[in-house]
């Protein structure tokens, strides 16, 4: 940085890890029984809050790579990137209207166990092992460098890359040995710091792009400077390129399709993380509907001022590079690095920020480095080791078994991390996740829709969907363009600058979704008329109380209010 951390920064930074510590010894302490159960353990028993299972959510949710990531995805086409969050509050509402119900009342604790219950083994057991190698080689690893490389940057040591990755990978530990419960209530600081952190950075933003325009120290001033000096910014709908249109404007539109996405791929997204996704929906299966509902709805509407914190310090790094009051993080070619904005902001921060920001980055990171480990723990241990490898085993030995798989885990991890044997680096870490992520979305998505609410659908179409949706992700990602031509029915394929064509990746996934939905249903139709492991829906089911209608209501007010701003 610019300016070095002083004692006040270490001063705010070492309060944040020691109170983090504290309370969570504090809440295993109290909390703790003689003997801890698998529920105890991997749902916290349901003793989560409707406010410790949102803020768990969100904590988990946020880390490096939306502050590195989407901030530097707002530095180069703006407003249009916060899609992701807004419309995860509405997918929010769907999983909490719809999908919760259904997994408590068949008493689902994992995944694979809904799989199971609703298909068959195989398919459980199949895609146990993917999400596990999903999870570690993935998630858990890019969290970890990309959190080490953030930290590392914003300290000015690049040369304690690999301390700071084993500190965050141990600080991890100690809260997620502890359970689900010292994750969650640990979480609910995590996302205080998160947000207060991040507020605190985009105010500075803010009044640094005031006084550069001669507004003075006024945050408001520097949005309405930002909003007018980078008007192309602030619109979440781009147009469909063209011919004449620059290489600039494709890049953007191959990153947000405009409208086109949401008839694809940004559903597909948000309904595999929010909706089917263990490390996410774990926070709420062990509590009762009500509390779980109003936990999700809670989330949901903190994910609206999540843009705020991670996107729009990226469109002030924009403003002030732009004119000219942002020089460093430039890359060997002389171009500013988008993905180095965030840190480049912070580098303006005073002392005392400082610690601040930097506590901030690290209860993202941790908090989704626990959250993560968690969930690969609960897979393992119930869903293959329970059933597969000694299931003769008790509630004290499984719990054992847990923690064993947390330690293994981060130890990987580290292992897989240490010199980038992933190749995370090289590809970018908020790209490296989409890319491997986004290929399996449109089967799992799939798979869950049809199996939670058509009771047709058969486990052979149910597998079938898996690998036609990876296939077919594959297929319109990387072949389609060559093999159809770049102007279809079904799609427009555009010059990517690198001499080749590419057709957006959120309307791939529209694509594959669309065909692999087709050919599960094509397929169970020709079982029974109702599968003997369909799920039944009761009247009433679905029904919401007042309270949570209210959230609803006000929810779907705010996006409406916010696209009808920026459209």
């Amino acid at each position: 940085m610019q300016n070095a951390f002083n004692t006040l920064d270490l001063g705010v930074f070492l309060f944040y890890i020691i109170g983090v510590s504290a309370y969570g010894y504090y809440v295993y302490r109290s909390k703790q029984k003689a003997q801890m159960s698998t529920k105890d353990y991997f749902l916290a028993e349901g003793s989560l809050t409707w406010w410790a299972i949102g803020a768990s959510m969100i904590a988990s949710n946020i880390s490096a790579e939306q502050f590195i990531g989407m901030s530097g995805n707002g530095f180069q086409v703006g407003v249009a990137v916060a899609a992701y969050e807004w419309v995860a509050a509405i997918v929010l509402i769907i999983v909490a209207v719809f999908f919760m119900p259904i997994y408590l009342k068949q008493k689902i604790y994992t995944m694979p166990q809904f799989l199971e219950q609703r298909y068959n083994s195989a398919l459980s057991l199949i895609m146990s092992i993917f999400w596990l190698f999903l999870y570690v080689l993935v998630n858990l690893t890019s969290i970890l460098y990309l959190g080490a490389l953030a930290i590392s940057s914003l300290v000015g040591g690049g040369e304690a890359f690999h301390l700071i990755m084993v500190a965050l990978a141990v600080f991890a530990l100690l809260i997620t040995l502890g359970g689900m419960k010292v994750v969650g209530y640990t979480d609910v600081i995590q996302v205080t710091v998160l947000i207060i952190g991040g507020l605190a950075t985009t105010y500075l933003a803010l009044k640094l792009v005031s006084e550069k325009f001669g507004l003075g120290h006024d945050a408001i001033a520097g949005f309405n400077a930002m909003m007018k000096d980078a008007g192309n910014h602030f619109h979440m709908i781009f147009p469909k390129p063209t011919a004449a249109t620059p290489q600039v404007d494709i890049n953007k539109y191959l990153m947000v399709p405009g409208i086109a996405m949401y008839a694809a791929g940004q559903w597909i997204v948000n309904l595999n993380y929010w909706g089917c996704n263990q490390y996410i929906t774990q926070r709420a299966l062990g509590a009762d509907l009500k509390t779980a509902r109003t936990g999700i709805l809670f989330a949901g509407m903190l994910k609206l001022i999540m843009p705020v914190i991670v996107m729009l310090p990226g469109i002030a790094a924009y403003v002030l590079h732009k004119n000219g009051s942002l020089q460093p993080q430039m890359s060997p070619g002389g171009v500013f690095n988008s993905d180095n904005a965030y840190s480049a902001i912070l580098t303006f921060l005073p002392n005392g920020l400082k610690g601040l920001s930097l506590a901030a980055l690290t209860a993202a990171i941790v908090a989704s480095l626990a959250g993560k480990v968690n969930s690969i723990s609960t897979i393992f241990t119930l869903d293959i080791y329970k059933r597969y490898l000694k299931p003769e085993s008790d509630e004290k030995q499984l719990v054992w078994v847990g923690r064993l798989t947390v330690f293994a885990a981060m130890v990987l991890a580290i292992l897989l991390t240490w010199k980038d044997l992933l190749g995370i680096g090289g590809e970018g870490g908020f790209t490296y996740i989409q890319k491997y992520t986004g290929f399996i979305s449109p089967g799992i998505v799939a798979v869950f829709l049809l199996g939670l609410f058509w009771k047709r659908t058969t486990a052979p179409a149910a597998i079938a969907g898996i690998l036609s949706g990876f296939i077919l992700s594959v297929f319109f990602n990387n072949y389609a363009p060559t093999v159809l031509g770049h102007e279809t029915i079904l799609y427009t394929a555009f010059p990517n600058g690198k001499g080749g064509y590419e057709i957006p990746f959120l309307i791939c996934m529209g694509l594959s979704f669309a065909f692999t939905f087709v050919l599960m249903v094509v397929m169970s139709l020709a079982g029974p008329a109702i599968n003997p492991k369909a799920i039944p829906v009761e009247p009433g089911q679905f029904k919401v109380a007042p309270s949570t209608l209210a959230l609803i209501v006000i929810t779907l007010l705010l996006i409406m209010a916010l696209y009808v701003k920026f459209w």
